[in-house]
């Protein structure tokens, strides 16, 4: 059987997909460890690429994230569950939950993990 892919994203020097079966490929750059994602990942479901980090949300709504993390950026906060939707900034990270709440980590010069509606 052919893989396919069924998500993708990119970051600023890198990009990932998903396949079908929930495994991650990414390529490009890797001068922060971005590009290749953790061994064991698996049944990924959604993608983000930041500057030079990723972020993955499993098929049980877990996040994984590696790369850069020079600002916390890949600390996933403790106890995130049921995420939707992810996304990569620059030096920062965002998780949509199922239930509408907005998590967000890393760097925070400029307020972006100030989410306002918390």
């Amino acid at each position: 059987m052919t893989n396919h892919v069924v998500a993708i994203a990119a970051g600023a020097f890198h990009s990932l997909a998903v396949e079908n079966d929930g495994t991650v490929i990414g390529w490009g750059d890797n001068f922060q460890g971005q590009a290749p994602p953790p061994e064991g990942l698996g049944n990924v479901v959604a993608i983000a690429g930041g500057y030079a980090h990723s972020v993955a949300v499993q098929s049980n709504g877990l996040v994984v994230a590696w790369g850069d993390n020079t600002y916390g950026q890949t600390n996933v906060p403790s106890g995130l569950r049921n995420v939707a939707a992810i996304a990569g900034g620059y030096y920062h990270s965002l998780a949509l939950k199922s239930d509408g709440t907005v998590v967000a980590w890393g760097f925070n010069a400029n307020g972006q993990t100030n989410v306002p509606w918390n």
